[in-house]
């Protein structure tokens, strides 16, 4: 079996029920315990081996489940310095006293927020957390969850829903969307910051606990849809506003009063007219030091809820005035037609009272001296006694106090609260007062011992009687386990027609005073045939003993109806309306707004409306899925480390773990209906090898013994699956006592749980894997037709780019050509137009210089001397003529080149020979062969750049020189 049957896991969301495989599964009891020989000998044999016994992390491990067993492990476990334990459905945590280095770090909460199976891990409240928040994720219909943590006064309920709503904040809220972040960080710091506020408002020291609530609530964590952190609420109930006025021996008043004392500057001390070292008669046992008396953290929580500054003064000075307001005595008067007289020192404190809640003081002594009666339609004025004028203070404090605490839950409500619309679920965290028993106890304790009676009932109502009762409905031979159910105790406290609440409201509701003996009287008469009420005859004072399911606790009847009746004078209340602190005055004129709106209800007694409160929050719990945490004080001393058997043993017995064990242990902590089940794992049947060979079922149409019969294939063929599966070594008896198929549900133990979400988890898997194979089929064969496309298309571009460019060159090459051969004709045409027109001319031909003459000559074969020509221009075609000598002068090869290119010269061998002369300038050119005169042309060369080096300093020279020799 699995280390903790009662554990669901993501899968087993559908925990509303249960039910074995009829015809193959046969259920293995444990016998009850017993102490018979044999038991001795089993417990002395299993706790031979001690140093094994803090490695049971599991309770329902341990055999035989007795007392003795439990206790031993969890001692051995607690010297092991390992605090929880599961047992069965519940989780036990022991209280070390001690602050345990980073068993609740920010690392430690991931850790368990993202294993695959926390129950894996080592037992710790952030598993019972975890599994509740993936219950909300992990069901079809998502169930609100609550998260039920009890136990005595100082066991540490309170330390623990700390850690439950910190894991909240910080899991629920690591939301990934970058738009929302900032609202999420708002959200969870004003979660966490409601914390501080409230327990500095309604925890005290008391004998028990240095921290204790005096007051209970229920967290509702707003979730949205997607399981993320949007906001939260507060519901309270019964706040001991009593110990305002009247603090037990040894014990504190609320923590904010010493916060204020010790941590005020001289600034805020002279604004609360609170001097230094002044003693307050309602704060006793100030000189000791707790680690709760931290104002600095009080007052960042209210900046961080959105308290102004403004608004922190008038709390302040309405706390300080209370304390003032406590140091107010008064003295009898002889004359009991004359008010009673105030002490000397009791003026200044009364004066101080009165400026600090803004009220006048001449009004507000004589309300606490003189009260006002009715007769009729009219009202008659009436002193009071000393004692009763105490009362009237005490009651002004106490109203006053308690109101401000009822704002204070509505501001916080106010500013945590998400809209309705935008969350769908909550997981609930029920922190509560426990079970107390004090050397007198009043109706303060009948009310929290009660509180603690129901959610005990819840618990044997939901677990321990609702489950077994379940096993025999659905067909499962069970022996049931014996159990303490303390339902006649509460018949006794609030049963119909006749209770102790039901008694005490009857007397409240006479208009003459109660007297002890006398409803010491009327309830022995009254509620004689119920075992649970006992009386001590032969004590001095009324009282009356219930036997509770943590114990016997004895109750006081003096003063039990005044504090049911709970009055507060009209005029206190018209007289706070009258005040100037904005504050004080919005909480009571509110109040009275109230008041005028409900009918009666001045009648309503401090029982009555706390047993509405106590019902409303049942059926609340009623409604969701209930996960339960028990707090065990190891010593009654709070010291660090020490381990108590007696405490301890008591405890474990007051709250049934042992029974608790039994049940989990042999019974089915998982209970699925046959319809949810199929829907789940019917996969199985569908996609595993082993088919049961049916027709696919309609889970919505089908009726509930089809289901059943499919639900029963299904299951034979896993365990066959199972047990043929060469890697397992489990026997058929082994897996009969895993599951039982009742006549509605399917009752399944964790190692069968965990069986089925194997297989169902790797037929998913098997599923994925498909899906991922044909998505990666599909993208490479899509990545493969666009890379085809791709270079199709690049081909079709390249292609067409080198054609255009291609058409581009010949556009090119054809302008080229075109343009060329346009010159060369018109060269030609200019250069027969100008031997066409040429005239003959004969000229004596002037002496020239022997430079032009050397370079601009040619050397005809039959003239004898250099017939010297100018002017020729260059390129002109040469006629037919004998073979001539050219002397030409150019610059460098390339030029020379240029100019031989430039003669259109007939391709006759032989007949020509052009040489260059060792000049560096000029050209010379001839036509033809002179016949008796020579033909010069002396006109415009058409060359554009005859003159090949323009920018070179030298004489003119060469074509040019020519030019302009004939020019001159």
């Amino acid at each position: 079996m699995s280390s903790a049957d009662h554990r669901r896991n993501v899968g087993a969301a559908y925990k509303n029920g249960g039910g074995k495989v009829r015809g193959f599964v046969q259920k293995v009891h444990s016998p009850p315990p017993s102490l018979n020989d044999s038991l001795e000998g089993e417990i002395q044999a299993f706790l031979i081996d001690e140093d094994q016994l803090h490695t049971y992390d599991d309770l329902t491990k341990v055999n035989p489940v007795t007392p003795t067993t439990v206790l031993k492990c969890l001692q051995a476990r607690y010297s092991a310095k390992v605090f929880y334990t599961h047992a069965g459905c519940t989780l036990v945590a022991l209280n070390p006293f001690q602050p345990i280095p980073d068993l609740y770090s920010l690392d430690v909460m991931k850790e368990y927020h993202c294993a695959p199976q926390p129950q894996e891990f080592k037992p710790h409240v952030f598993i019972v957390a975890e599994e509740a928040y993936r219950n909300v994720r992990g069901q079809l219909v998502p169930v609100n969850q609550s998260l039920v943590v009890s136990g005595e006064s100082g066991a540490g309920k309170t330390w623990t829903s700390r850690c439950l709503m910190k894991y909240y904040a910080t899991v629920a809220a690591s939301s990934s969307v970058v738009k929302n972040q900032d609202t999420v960080e708002r959200i969870e710091r004003r979660v966490l910051d409601s914390n501080p506020i409230m327990e500095a408002f309604g925890n005290a020291c008391t004998l028990r606990n240095n921290n204790s609530s005096r007051f209970g609530k229920y967290i509702q964590l707003q979730l949205d849809r997607c399981q993320l952190l949007v906001g939260a609420s507060v519901q309270t109930y019964l706040l001991e506003k009593t110990r305002v006025a009247c603090q037990p021996a040894n014990e504190r008043n609320f923590h904010i009063f010493y916060q204020m004392t010790k941590g005020a500057t001289d600034e805020q001390r002279k604004e609360w007219k609170m001097s230094r070292g002044q003693s307050f008669a309602w704060l006793p046992n100030s000189e000791k030091t707790v680690e709760e008396d931290c104002f600095q953290e009080t007052i960042e929580a209210m900046v961080h809820l959105g308290i102004n500054a403004e608004r922190q003064s008038q709390i302040f000075r309405i706390l300080a005035g209370i304390l003032q307001l406590g140091n107010v005595n008064f003295s009898s008067s002889s004359d009991e037609s004359q008010t009673c007289d105030l002490e000397e020192l009791s003026k200044d404190f009364l004066q101080r009272a009165a400026e600090l809640l803004c009220v006048p003081a001449e009004e507000l002594r004589t309300c606490l001296r003189v009260r006002m009666l009715k007769a009729g339609k009219q009202s008659v004025l009436k002193p009071c006694s000393q004692a009763e004028c105490s009362v009237r203070r005490d009651c002004l404090a106490k109203v006053i106090y308690a109101q401000l605490f009822e704002w204070l839950v509505t501001f916080i409500n106010n500013s945590i609260c998400a809209e309705e619309s935008t969350w769908c679920n909550f997981i609930g965290v029920l922190d509560v007062y426990g079970f107390e028993c004090f050397h007198i106890n009043n109706l303060e304790q009948l009310c929290i011992n009660y509180a603690n009676e129901k959610l005990q009932q819840h618990f044997v109502a939901h677990y321990l009687r609702a489950q077994q009762e379940e096993y025999v409905s659905e067909g499962l031979q069970w022996s049931f386990v014996k159990y303490q159910d303390n339902q006649s105790c509460l018949d006794l406290i609030e049963g119909s027609p006749v209770s102790v609440f039901s008694l005490l409201n009857e007397e409240s509701r006479l208009n003459r005073a109660s007297d002890a003996k006398t409803l010491r009287i009327r309830m022995e008469k009254e509620l004689c045939n119920n075992n649970n009420i006992s009386w001590d005859k032969f004590s001095k004072e009324p009282h009356f003993t219930v036997a509770h399911y943590a114990g016997k606790v004895r109750y006081r009847i003096q003063g039990i109806v005044e504090k049911n009746k709970d009055p507060v004078p009209p005029e206190l209340i018209n007289l706070l309306q009258k005040s100037d602190n904005p504050l004080l005055h919005q909480i009571f004129t509110d109040k009275e707004a109230d008041n005028t709106t409900s009918k009666g209800l001045s009648k309503v007694t401090v029982v009555s409306k706390f047993k509405n409160s106590l019902e409303s929050l049942m059926k609340i719990l009623h409604t969701t899925t209930p996960h339960y945490t028990r707090c065990i004080k190891p010593n009654p001393d709070c010291k660090p480390m020490t381990f108590k058997k007696e405490e301890v043993i008591m405890q474990l017995e007051a709250c049934g773990i042992v029974e608790t064990i039994h049940i989990s242990a042999a019974g089915f902590p998982i209970r699925i209906p046959f319809k949810g089940f199929m829907q789940r794992y019917g996969l199985i049947a569908k996609y595993s090898d082993f088919k049961s060979g049916s027709l696919p079922v309609d889970v919505e149409d089908d009726g509930n013994e089809i289901l059943r019969q499919e639900v029963e294939k299904l299951l034979h063929a896993v365990l066959r699956h199972e047990t043929t599966d060469p890697l397992c070594n489990l026997d058929s008896e082994k897996h009969n006592s895993w599951v039982h198929c009742g006549r509605t549900k399917v009752f399944l133990t964790q190692s069968m749980l965990d069986l089925l979400e194997g297989q169902r988890k790797m037929i998913l898997s098997q599923c994925a894997f498909t899906i991922q194979c044909c998505w990666l089929r599909y993208q490479c064969r899509r990545r493969n037709v666009r890379r085809q496309s791709a270079t199709l298309i690049q081909a079709a571009v390249r292609s067409w780019l080198v054609r255009k460019e291609v058409h581009r060159w010949n556009r090119a090459a054809s302008l080229i050509q075109g343009t060329w051969r346009k010159w060369r004709a018109l060269l030609k045409a200019l250069a027969e137009a100008e031997l066409d027109d040429a005239k003959d001319l004969q000229e004596d031909v002037p002496a020239l210089n022997p430079v032009i003459r050397e370079r601009g000559s040619v050397q005809l074969s039959n003239i004898q001397e250099p017939v010297t020509v100018r002017g020729w221009p260059m390129g002109l075609a040469l006629a037919s003529a004998p073979s001539i000598t050219v002397s030409l002068t150019a610059t460098g090869f390339q030029k020379m080149m240029s100019v031989m290119a430039s003669l259109n010269l007939p391709s006759r061998k032989g007949e020509y020979k052009v040489e260059t002369n060792q000049y560096t300038q000029g050209l010379a050119s001839i036509r033809a062969q002179p016949k008796g005169s020579v033909k010069l042309h002396c006109q415009r060369s058409p060359l554009l750049y005859a003159d090949r080096q323009p920018g070179k300093k030298c004489d003119v020279t060469g074509f040019n020189e020519i030019l302009l020799e004939k020019t001159l």
